[in-house]
């Protein structure tokens, strides 16, 4: 592996990948998926090896550049930085971009290389593990899920709830995944995929966004104080320790979870980060632990997300799914034959992943105190390219200007959301979940002759349905003392 990455032409895919995973990561409305996609026609005529390092790059580098924008303008570049937009933004409006962005690197770096080290030595056990969960073992981890939406942000948990339930209702029209049946499009054609996730992610937080600059004089961001830096002290990352260490198991464990992907990663972490904090009034506020739990989480589920994806040849997310597709370009069996067959395959996709979250952090890191003064450029010029871009993000991702329709219609409900203090991670939240909560309830389903008592009889299932509902009471229980 080591002889592999000492190739000047290997180091520098890894770091071309990694900058342009970050520069598209950072674009809202532009995602890995995209990048990935569009590049590997490009790969055909390239060695396998040279060919997947530059792939393994860009997703890492995308994840990571995703916290840019979630940070200095609360637009999440990557579905998975929705979580950091809670802390991240309201730390860099006090006057401490530098410090916010510098924490989420940290942070990234830390939960990449914790998910390498587990992509590294526990592959194939953890690839058997992962298995072990059928349909309904997924879809009892999805309401888990759900179920943490009660602490997100700072709304009361009533209204957490009520905007996952919209996003969940958001998330229905278009075909029914078991019978293949139209459901709710009120005739439209180009309705029968549903709402597409970018566009929607786009509209609620982007759009969104620039209508609150645009009617609203109140909420001036902080000049950047002289003491702000990206440069965090040893001694903050003592105290963050055990955060990191939690953050990054929950974003590795969750990565290996075929089809599940960084969003529940990020979720999770972020719930019980604010869980077990001595301070979890400060979360949505600008917590530190928020930034750290999030970001951590969200890099640590890219190794992960592998690790299904070498040794079974079962994407974990679905950039995986297009790296599946890259394997199999290029004549490769993900599984047991590739180790055996194509050893020094499996030895890039490792390394590239320790190598690509170094020259992250290096990247990042060094351009940081230039990134951190986004949020100074004067509305009249950032609007107009922001909205741009968002337009162009939207209309990309298919070709259709229905997209486009669709997110200036939840950008208008993103905006109101606001107003009724109803919080938006919840809403997407919901909206990415109630998909793959319905395909595996089906698909369990199907494979039980229609049977729903599997889900409390298997013990996995069990036992994260009795955890979803001990964590709602419990919430409950706070909430009414507190009162």
């Amino acid at each position: 592996m080591i002889e592999l990455f000492t190739s000047p032409l290997i180091l520098g895919l890894v770091l071309l990948g990694t900058a342009l995973g970050i520069t598209v990561g950072a674009i809202p409305g532009m995602t890995g998926t995209m990048l990935i996609a569009l590049t590997l026609p490009m790969t055909f005529s390239m060695e396998p090896v040279s060919a997947l390092v530059l792939l393994v790059a860009m997703y890492v580098g995308a994840v990571s550049g995703g916290l840019i924008s979630a940070t200095l303008l609360r637009m999440p570049g990557t579905p998975a930085t929705v979580m950091t937009t809670l802390d991240g933004y309201p730390m860099a409006r006090s006057g401490q971009p530098g410090r916010a962005l510098g924490l989420g690197i940290g942070a990234s770096l830390f939960g990449g290389v914790i998910s390498w080290f587990a992509l590294w030595q526990l592959a194939e056990p953890m690839a058997e593990w992962s298995t072990k969960l059928g349909p309904f073992e997924i879809f009892s981890l999805v309401v888990l899920a759900l179920a943490l939406l009660a602490g997100v942000g700072e709304s009361t948990r009533a209204r957490s709830l009520l905007a996952g339930g919209l996003g969940v209702l958001a998330a229905m029209p278009g075909m029914h995944p078991a019978t293949g049946e139209l459901r709710w499009t009120l005739g439209v054609t180009s309705m029968n995929e549903g709402f597409r996730l970018i566009p929607v992610l786009i509209g609620m937080f982007a759009i969104g966004k620039v209508l609150e600059n645009l009617t609203s004089n109140e909420g001036k961001i902080e000049t950047a104080s002289e003491d702000d830096s990206p440069f965090i002290s040893l001694s903050t990352w003592r105290h963050q320790i055990g955060n990191l260490l939690r953050s990054s198991g929950i974003g590795t464990l969750v990565g290996v979870l075929p089809g599940v992907g960084a969003n529940i990663g990020s979720l999770a972490a972020y719930a019980t980060a604010k869980r077990v904090s001595n301070q979890p009034e400060k979360f949505g506020k600008g917590s530190e632990q928020g930034i750290v739990a999030s970001e951590s989480a969200n890099n640590a589920t890219v190794g992960g997300a592998l690790i299904p994806l070498i040794a079974l040849g079962v994407p974990g997310s679905v950039i995986g799914a297009v790296l599946l597709g890259a394997l199999i370009v290029h004549g490769l069996q993900p599984g047991p034959l590739l180790f055996r067959q194509n050893p020094q395959v499996v030895h890039a996709i490792i390394g590239t992943v320790l190598v690509a979250n170094v020259i992250m952090f290096v990247l990042m890191l060094s351009g940081a105190r230039w990134i951190a003064r986004l949020p100074s450029v004067p509305k009249k010029i950032l609007v107009p390219i922001v909205t741009g871009c968002c337009i162009w993000g939207a209309y990309a991702l298919n070709g259709l200007w229905f997209d486009v329709g669709v997110m200036l219609v939840f950008g208008v409900a993103g905006w109101r959301m606001e107003k009724a203090k109803l919080p938006l991670a919840a809403f997407v939240i919901g909206f990415v979940l109630a998909p793959v909560a319905e395909e595996n309830l089906c698909a369990g389903l199907m494979a039980s002759g229609g049977n729903y008592v599997p889900l409390v009889t298997k013990p996995i299932s069990l036992g994260l349905l009795l955890t979803a509902t001990v964590l709602l009471l419990k919430k409950k229980n706070v909430s009414t003392k507190t009162a």
